[in-house]
């Protein structure tokens, strides 16, 4: 009996490799953000309203990060992620996050397998985590232990299992839904998961105007489907991109000060942060603020990043990076409007 344990999306090594930084003309630079603008619109004839989450979903793809959505069901937000895969040409694999789903229903497993011998060999059989879109349906109705098998694959592309390390298909990009409706049964992501997500995205519940338009477009006998604007290949190239685009000395030691600020344990921090804040801006965070103010220049056509920039991603990438303490709690402390006039505060410093 043999054994065989490397899938075909895999290397021998699993390590996975550094891209050598892309080099594009302003030509091909052109093209690539015209092409991004392009996928937003061709996303549009499916998806009605939700500019901000297309939005946000489309920066957290170029920046190479990965979306936790919350929202009620029904809003569609598989939707979102399907039209994604389609408008990018990316391969998409969906996943139903269970109370009895395991690990290997997500990584894969050892199969004893017949070759053209008769023999049976003991070969990795992949799970549906090689794939480049990858939609983690209620990731918190799963156990933490089947949660924390997607940890290695968000944070290093690759997935250990039968005792070897294989890699990820390039581009990998992880969409997890939850419901904030429904919590019986579920489990809560632990920090160090949520942590790993760039964005977390609420998905609001369409107005009066986006809700007819959903239901002639979808209750009618023709269903738009968007055309394939992007390839897996642009992505990777805009992911290099994004890192290239300057940000100014004084707006990053603006963002390094504003972290600084949100330490609960700094004697010298405002009295709301002290009293009422659980733990403060993680070095992590701060990287994935600026790396999505980056990616939100980048889709506006700018070239350099600017305090707006910054603006625009302080929630989705830091509403999900805080906790109040009890007190906080209990006063109905907003984070959000805290964590703004921190931000406010240290742009007054840098202007």
């Amino acid at each position: 009996m043999g054994m065989d344990s490397v899938p075909a999306a895999g290397n021998a090594k699993g390590a996975r490799k550094p891209r050598e930084r892309a080099e594009v003309d302003a030509a091909g630079l052109d093209r690539l953000l015209a092409a991004l603008k392009r996928t937003r619109e061709e996303i549009g004839k499916a998806v009605v309203g939700q500019k901000e989450v297309v939005d946000q979903l489309l920066i957290a793809l170029i920046c190479g990060g990965h979306v936790l959505l919350e929202g009620a069901p029904g809003v569609g937000k598989t939707l979102l992620v399907r039209t994604l895969g389609a408008a990018t040409g990316l391969s998409f694999a969906r996943v139903q996050f269970t109370p009895d789903l395991m690990p290997a229903d997500i990584t894969g497993s050892l199969a004893l397998t017949p070759d053209e011998t008769g023999h049976s060999r003991l070969q990795f059989q992949p799970g549906p985590i090689f794939t480049q879109l990858l939609l983690a349906d209620e990731i918190n109705r799963a156990t933490p232990k089947t949660q924390s098998s997607l940890l290695e694959a968000m944070q290093e592309h690759t997935v250990t299992a039968a005792g070897r390390s294989m890699a990820l298909p390039e581009p990998f990009f992880v969409l997890a839904t939850q419901n904030p409706v429904e919590m019986e049964g579920t489990y809560r992501l632990p920090e160090a998961q949520i942590d790993r997500f760039l964005f977390k995205t609420i998905v609001e519940y369409p107005s009066a105007s986006d809700l007819d338009a959903i239901l002639d477009l979808t209750t009618g006998i023709e269903q738009k489907t968007p055309d394939q604007v992007l390839s897996p290949a642009d992505i990777l190239l805009l992911q290099d991109l994004v890192r290239q685009v300057p940000i100014a000395d004084h707006v990053r030691a603006a963002i390094a000060r504003f972290a600084i600020a949100t330490q609960p344990d700094q004697a010298a921090n405002a009295d709301e942060v002290r009293r009422y804040f659980r733990f403060g801006l993680s070095p992590r965070g701060a990287q994935s603020l600026v790396l999505a103010a980056k990616g939100n220049a980048l889709l506006s056509g700018r070239y350099n990043v600017s305090f707006d920039d910054i603006r625009a991603m302080l929630g989705p990438v830091l509403r999900h990076r805080f906790q109040l303490n009890y007190e906080g709690e209990a006063e109905g402390i907003d984070p959000q409007r805290v964590l703004k006039g921190l931000l406010d505060g240290e742009v007054r410093k840098a202007a």
